[in-house]
């Protein structure tokens, strides 16, 4: 091993994972989904955390400027972490918490970065991130899809 392969190794190692939260909301057996601008993959409608808020806080407020969905944090109940790898950031860890709760239906409209919202089910992993595929393997075991 040289002495590049072994700082590359270790710069690796010492970049903490990325923390980000997610909506799991289902609607006769698909799961939301939206797309960023710029980009051919499906991830869940959430994203990262800004200072000092909490997971649901973070989540509420990433619904609200993603897809005009209004949740108010105590209404989220955190299901699951998914750990996998941070799609299109080069190797790097993603922890990303799962939530659920909120209305039964809701009409996402896409605002901000998002291009499109979709509805995705088991068969659609070719267009998701790898943590999406992960959500929706757990789902469809759970026969939630």
């Amino acid at each position: 091993m040289t002495d590049t392969q072994i700082t590359a190794d270790a710069t690796a190692d010492a970049v903490p994972p990325l923390q980000s939260v997610a909506w799991l909301h289902i609607r006769d057996g698909r799961l939301l989904s939206v797309r960023t601008r710029g980009n051919d993959t499906f991830y869940l409608p959430g994203g990262k955390y800004e200072p000092g808020e909490t997971a649901a806080e973070a989540l509420s407020r990433e619904l609200a400027e993603e897809i005009g969905v209004t949740l108010a944090p105590g209404d989220l109940t955190e299901a699951f972490t998914v750990h996998d790898v941070a799609h299109g950031r080069a190797g790097r860890r993603l922890h990303m918490t799962c939530f659920t709760g909120g209305p039964a239906t809701v009409d996402p409209v896409p605002g901000r970065e998002i291009a499109e919202v979709a509805w995705h089910n088991a068969e659609d992993f070719e267009v998701c991130a790898p943590a999406f595929r992960q959500v929706v393997r757990r789902l469809t075991e759970a026969g939630r899809l």
